[in-house]
């Protein structure tokens, strides 16, 4: 009986307490009251929004269709200012007989979907944040959503404009979730109308990793020249790529009112005295180098992705430091600069970028003292992105040497090495232990190496150590670009001129170096200025010259991609030429093929499966 009474009390208590249990606040779960009343909480979610943002580029390696991810550094290979050295596995970068119609594909409405509940929820339970914090957070999930919008429409054209959350109400009827895609010129509109009305909101003043009022403008200086430049340069083409309800093809009439909106925006970023073209190193080319690179006390970014967590960090590093360099005994050198790129760098007299390597009669090599020399008097920005023969890097000389030229009465007979670091019969240098090599992998098959996004403090080549060196999705050099173009498109030649003339006097240039201007060296000098940073692909894309150049001549200038090997001359008896340099010209051995880019690359091919889901989506041209 003692038992069976103890039995009950412990029932009638379990009873009694049940209620209380049940109603107790869960311990892993957190209400949407939790989380959008917490500024903490808030801030995290825009944090995994900020990570979210696509690029073709990047400095991780990330590729998922699925969420729309793409942050792909591998990419570098794909056009013409590089090519792929790394491992075999991937030598079809080098043999890209034609883009497919996919290529650059982008359909992340599961990101729209995400930013569009957020800004839902955050109205909604958001009651105890204050007036200013609601304002705040609303106007940044709105700018990611205007940057996505860009990045959609840069790629797809107008894509459907999406800014509730479409929900289903299981009736069997989805017609209402079907949206047809905008117009082109709309989903540019959208972008500079979001920017617009939240760029005072957004607060962050001096943020480089949130989104702030210059942030906005910066984007829309962007977006509006991309704009302008479709309206513009598609119209002029033989026969303009469009649909007939506009969702591709800009009209040529809009064409000047983006251009004045580019404009504006840009000018309000240079001359708000926010941001400051970097100048902190007296030598042009490390200075250029530290504009995309030093954290410290740089007010030339506008907004970074950062990695500054431990778990964070990347191997760019590691993947493309230069071979003779490398501090751990794997990876190095997958992405390579091309040659193509070097001599779109200028001589500080203004004159051609082109290497001398041959006499004016082509008779004879030009012989220099030391690997450097053809370098000398180049665009400081050249020494900013790439590792030449004869420079350094990390305070450690970069061995770059294909091998000998050895004299053998009549002509000369060239010598490489099978390995790098090897010498010669005379106990001198004959491949440098950074290549160039034909067939080695991860070693410069053009004779170059990145220094641009190249961690240089110690050990962040290493697997071990990683890097966390930032991505830079906005800087001030950009702006002045955009502002140039914009002014130039506009017939302001003087302001044009102006914001061109202080990007290259920053590389070493001559105060007001250039009297007149042309498109082309404007299109020259966003080149050389934005290497690397995920510019050239849309810049060719939205002037239309990308079938032009990347045109799948295998002779031409600019579809293949093209290698410089130096050697050191063997002449005994011969003051005049041994012991010198000379430098040989020619295709990269690990290309097989020219770039080939079609009418149908300019706008992706939609998947069909958003096709099959919604049938007011239009197919794209030529697709």
């Amino acid at each position: 009986m003692k038992r069976l009474y103890i039995l009950s009390c412990i029932i009638l208590l379990m009873a009694a307490c049940q209620k209380d249990w049940l109603d107790r606040e869960p311990r892993t779960i957190i209400s949407d009251e939790q989380v959008w009343n917490d500024p903490k909480q808030i801030v995290a979610l825009l944090a995994n929004f900020y990570d979210r943002i696509p690029a073709e580029n990047g400095l991780t390696d990330v590729n998922d269709d699925g969420d729309g991810r793409l942050f792909q550094w591998r990419n570098m290979a794909n056009y013409d200012e590089g090519m792929w050295s790394g491992q075999s596995n991937e030598d079809w970068r080098n043999n890209i007989t034609s883009y497919g119609y996919d290529s650059w594909y982008l359909w992340n409405y599961t990101y729209i979907r995400d930013i569009n509940l957020a800004l839902e929820n955050i109205e909604k339970y958001g009651l105890n944040l204050s007036t200013a914090q609601k304002t705040q957070y609303t106007a940044e999930l709105r700018f990611l959503r205007a940057f996505n919008y860009f990045n959609l429409v840069k790629r797809m054209g107008g894509v459907p404009l999406v800014t509730t959350r479409l929900v289903y109400d299981y009736s069997g009827n989805v017609t209402n979730l079907q949206l047809p895609r905008a117009k082109e010129a709309e989903v540019y509109d959208f972008i500079g109308t979001e920017l617009d009305a939240v760029k005072d909101q957004l607060g962050n003043d001096g943020s480089a990793t949130r989104a702030n009022k210059y942030t906005a403008l910066a984007l829309k200086s962007r977006a509006m020249l991309y704009a302008g430049s479709l309206a513009k340069y598609n119209s002029l083409m033989a026969a303009p790529i469009s649909t007939p309800g506009g969702e591709v093809g800009i009209p040529a009439s809009l064409a000047n009112g983006y251009y004045q909106k580019a404009l504006d925006a840009a000018r309000e970023v240079i001359s708000s005295g926010a941001y400051t073209l970097y100048r902190s190193n007296p030598n042009p080319g490390e200075n250029f180098y530290e504009a995309v690179s030093k954290k410290a006390s740089n007010k030339e970014v506008i907004l970074v992705k950062d990695f500054l967590l431990p778990t964070r960090k990347h191997v760019f590093s590691y993947d493309n430091i230069a071979r003779g360099i490398r501090e751990d005994n794997l990876g190095s050198s997958s992405v390579v600069p091309s040659l193509n790129l070097v001599e779109s760098f200028e001589y500080l007299d203004g004159s051609n970028g082109a290497l001398k390597t041959r006499t004016a009669d082509n008779t004879d090599f030009i012989y220099y003292n030391t690997p450097a020399d053809i370098f000398a008097n180049k665009d400081a920005r050249l020494y900013g992105t790439i590792i030449y023969p004869g420079a350094s890097f990390k305070g450690l000389s970069v061995s770059i040497q294909a091998g000998v030229m050895v004299w053998n009465g009549t002509r000369y007979d060239v010598v490489e090495g099978s390995d790098l670091g090897t010498t010669y019969t005379d106990g001198k240098l004959l491949t440098g232990t950074s290549g160039p090599h034909r067939s080695i992998q991860e070693v410069s098959n053009t004779g170059f190496y990145l220094r641009k996004y190249i961690d240089p403090n110690d050990k962040t080549s290493t697997r071990g150590i990683q890097s966390d060196m930032w991505w830079i999705w906005f800087r001030l050099g950009e702006v002045y670009l955009n502002a140039a173009e914009a002014a130039f498109e506009l017939g302001l030649t003087g302001d044009a001129l102006t914001y061109i003339n202080t990007l290259r006097e920053r590389a070493g240039f001559g105060a007001s170096s250039l009297s007149t201007l042309t498109i082309d060296r404007i299109r020259n000098e966003r080149r050389v200025e934005l290497a690397f940073e995920d510019h050239r692909l849309w810049d060719l894309k939205r002037w239309r010259l990308a079938d032009k150049v990347w045109n799948g001549n295998p002779s031409g200038p600019d579809a293949m991609i093209y290698a410089l090997y130096p050697y050191r001359v063997v002449r005994p008896g011969d003051a005049a030429r041994d012991g010198k340099y000379v430098f040989v010209k020619m295709t990269a051995p690990r290309i097989r093929a020219p770039r080939f880019f079609q009418l149908g690359n300019y706008y992706s091919a939609i998947n069909q499966k958003v096709l099959n889901n919604n049938p007011k989506i239009i197919k794209n041209p030529f697709h």
